[in-house]
């Protein structure tokens, strides 16, 4: 009964006031980092996708109710993430609900989120996005898949997902850093193909989230 109630929560938001919410997380790491990356990112699908949402996100903590408000939660920062026992079942419950998970390293959150996402789902492991997925074909193709936005170790980008009955859920982007793409041009000086990829990819994210 209580995954239908959360079901009820989750999709009574109507469409045309669609919010979509940062994770304020504990453990020490930035996870205010990239200020100007969701505004951007809401502003481009609002323009480019017709997305209604609204342009101001909220943030949210991992064990609140006001979780199930949001149907797409964006992580972010480079250290230490700790989510508490209450934390990773709001947010098991949440996701199982159909409410959506985007991590996105923004470079040394790799050896620290993994744990914390295994708190989440003990008995599902992360495993590679394939450039097949639908999150990669629309609105706009991404026929090899995550794109590489900034270098950081050189690494070739990848996102990891977690799947309940074939849907993706949560999604863990690596060596890519999208949301530097999203932050406002003069703050990473990314060239303008840059900034586009990562605006795209991060538009396939909410089209998916919004039509699936």
């Amino acid at each position: 009964m209580k995954n239908i109630f959360y079901l009820v929560i989750l999709f009574s938001i109507p469409l045309f006031s669609q919010e979509i919410a940062l994770l304020k997380y504990s453990g020490g790491g930035d996870w205010y980092a990239n200020p100007t990356s969701l505004p951007n990112l809401i502003k481009y699908c609002n323009i480019n996708i017709n997305t209604r949402i609204k342009t101001k996100p909220a943030t949210v903590e991992p064990g609140s109710p006001d979780l199930f408000s949001y149907p797409y939660i964006h992580m972010t920062g480079h250290g230490n993430v700790v989510f508490s026992d209450a934390d990773s079942s709001n947010l098991k419950n949440y996701l199982i609900a159909g409410g959506f998970l985007h991590i996105d390293d923004n470079y040394g959150m790799n050896e620290y989120v993994r744990k914390e996402i295994k708190k989440i789902f003990p008995n599902n492991d992360l495993v590679e996005i394939p450039a097949t997925h639908l999150i990669f074909q629309k609105p706009y193709p991404f026929p090899n898949g995550l794109p590489k936005i900034h270098e950081h170790d050189g690494k070739r980008p990848q996102a990891f997902g977690i799947f309940i009955k074939n849907k993706l859920v949560l999604m863990y982007t690596y060596e890519c850093d999208l949301g530097d793409g999203w932050e406002n041009a003069e703050v990473n000086n990314d060239p303008k193909e840059i900034r586009d990829k990562a605006l795209k990819m991060g538009a396939n994210i909410i089209s998916y989230i919004f039509s699936n």
